[in-house]
């Protein structure tokens, strides 16, 4: 039997060897997500405002898709640890079969609610009828994001973490290079405006899943495909234990943007550089979430396996490389935030706001990388409800009180400090969970034979 490189190569090698491709191409769609924003920009803020209205919905969208691909990766990568090959196939199977049906919900949604949810947020026309043709368009063809992403997800349950990174990388490319095209009507074709950006998403999406089917169906992989079984039930629910949680952690952005939103609303500026600053840090966190992305089926295979040494080396090594990113990260930040803000055209008031507030934001970056870790290993041994509380209390459940306290305290300059605040406490809780599990199941793992 060909022995699979999870259980036997040297973890530091193998971590690399399947994280490097997920780093690289995450932080292509975070400069992807920065250009896009430049280009529709130059409409005007009309347009822009257009868009963003679109982005809870959007960020809702991802969230189904990597929450429930979250759950097929550790569920498929136990499988195969556990030499459970023939369960393996069959997640891999029921996995593609959500992805159709997680698409058919947002395509009714565009057919249904667009225009009522776009309404309740603006009164303005011109915003509304460009933010119903955009939300439309992407919400109509989710489906190319819902299959693109389980693609993805299975791949790196596997191993294979190379096949991912040009799934990503070409539906990244494909966007940037008709964004421009299709927006401002270039090389013949009309000008569609924000149309046009949505319709160049769409186009990058249905490249990107169309690779992964290549990849899937035509590639040699560890896992079997073959669609025309039925939907077993059972192993949709053991995908959505860990899935369900991942997915309401992806979906914590939405409202937590909507809540500082509110608490800020005293000031546009301080809206304008929260707004920057999620634009900004994902180039700090997308390295890290890939390296989350190479860990997690390290772990869940040794996890599988019984293999707990190689299961906690995983662990410890993924924490300080994510340490130390996230180090590097925080310096840049005290070192150059005017470089970073220049890339959005600064006003002298956002300027004088921004630098301070980045600083500040950033001191949260160091504790984070031990959250992010940490809820891996959670996520990885199949205790997703664990890694829920954690992103809770990291980015909800701390932030907000801690930012409305300290805005109408202190004043609005304080409330960046509810970042560094809420990671702290979410260190305590994450070091409180993991002795409990370690004692309570990891430390009595026992090999496979």
């Amino acid at each position: 039997m060909i022995e699979n490189k999870m259980g036997t190569q040297p973890i530091g090698k193998l971590l690399a060897s399947m994280a490097w491709p997920a780093i690289l191409s995450m932080t292509i769609n975070a400069l992807y997500n920065i250009v896009d924003s430049v280009f529709v920009a130059r409409l005007g803020e009309a347009a822009l405002t257009a868009v963003s209205l679109a982005m809870p919905i959007q960020i809702l969208i991802i969230a189904l898709a990597v929450g429930s691909g979250v759950g097929i990766n550790s569920l498929i990568a136990r499988k195969l640890g556990g030499r459970r090959f023939d369960e393996a196939n069959i997640a891999a199977e029921t996995g593609l079969k959500i992805a159709a049906f997680n698409g058919l919900i947002f395509l009714l949604f565009s057919v249904f609610v667009t225009r009522v949810f776009i309404k309740s947020y603006t009164s303005d026309t011109a915003i509304f009828e460009m933010g119903v043709q955009y939300l439309r368009v992407v919400t109509f063809f989710a489906t190319f994001s819902m299959f693109q992403i389980t693609c993805e997800k299975i791949l790196q349950s596997t191993g294979n973490m190379k096949s991912p990174m040009l799934i990503s990388m070409s539906g990244a490319i494909t966007n940037l290079i008709l964004d421009p095209i299709f927006i401002f009507g270039l090389l013949g074709f009309p000008k569609l405006g924000v149309r046009g950006a949505a319709i160049a998403t769409i186009c990058g999406q249905c490249v990107a899943m169309s690779v992964g089917l290549l990849f899937l169906f035509k590639q040699k992989q560890a896992v079997k495909i073959k669609l025309h079984k039925r939907v077993d039930w059972k192993i949709v629910k053991e995908i959505y234990a860990v899935g369900l949680p991942s997915i309401i952690m992806q979906s914590i952005a939405s409202v937590l943007v909507l809540g500082l939103n509110w608490i800020l609303s005293v000031s546009t500026t301080a809206i304008a550089v929260l707004g920057v600053y999620f634009k900004l840090q994902s180039f700090v966190f997308m390295p890290v979430f890939g390296l989350n992305q190479g860990a997690m089926p390290i772990i869940g295979y040794n996890f599988g396996a019984g293999n707990r040494d190689r299961m906690m080396e995983a662990y410890k090594k993924g924490a300080i490389t994510a340490f130390i990113f996230m180090t590097l990260g925080t310096i840049l930040f005290h070192l150059i935030p005017e470089v970073f803000l220049g890339m959005f055209s600064p006003s002298p008031a956002m300027l004088e706001m921004g630098i301070p507030a980045l600083k500040t934001i950033s001191w949260c970056f160091m504790p984070a990388s031990i959250g992010v870790m940490t809820a891996t290993l959670f996520q990885g041994t199949g205790h997703g409800i664990y890694s829920l509380i954690s992103s809770l209390i990291r980015q909800l459940f701390m932030v907000l009180p801690s930012a409305y306290f300290l805005s109408r305290t202190y004043g609005i300059n304080a409330t960046w400090y509810a970042f560094p605040l809420a990671e702290c406490f979410g260190i305590v809780y994450c070091v409180i969970v993991l002795r409990y599990v370690y004692k309570k199941q990891l430390a009595n793992l026992q090999p496979i034979i």
